[in-house]
């Protein structure tokens, strides 16, 4: 069974355009400890919340891993993983930061902390009110 993710990105650094430029990336450069924990734990199939941080402050599309995690090559450290995605499909209205924080459904969801993980698991509710916010 799939699980469902969300990842941060600085848009200046890479964005969904990129993504979609892009069409696979192997997805690198994470160093926060509870990330790569999270990161270790992706599957192929797994599904992706990709969320703008910045000025956007918003999720703005949605991608899928197509590899599961694996040990970075470029580390000489096997518990620094990535994780290959590609793109599936970008929102035609974002879901801001303050919608999430104003929703009562999403109370207590780890993108509200300041600093947010780089990498954070999406519950099934968590995803079911953000997939609301889409309609």
């Amino acid at each position: 069974m799939s699980r469902r993710w969300l990842f941060v990105t600085d848009p200046e650094t890479y964005s969904y355009d990129d993504l979609e430029r892009d069409q696979r990336v192997a997805w690198s450069g994470v160093s926060n400890s509870i990330a790569l924990k999270n990161l270790r734990e992706m599957r192929l199939g797994d599904q992706i919340l990709i969320y703008h941080a910045g000025d956007e402050n918003a999720v703005v599309g949605l991608a899928e891993a197509i590899t599961d995690a694996y040990p970075d090559p470029k580390e000489n450290d096997e518990m620094t993983v990535i994780v290959d995605i590609k793109p599936k499909r970008r929102f035609a209205h974002p879901v801001l930061l303050a919608e999430i924080r104003a929703s009562d459904a999403l109370a207590g969801f780890d993108l509200t902390q300041v600093p947010p993980p780089p990498v954070m698991p999406v519950s099934n509710a968590q995803w079911d009110a953000i997939q609301e916010m889409l309609r």
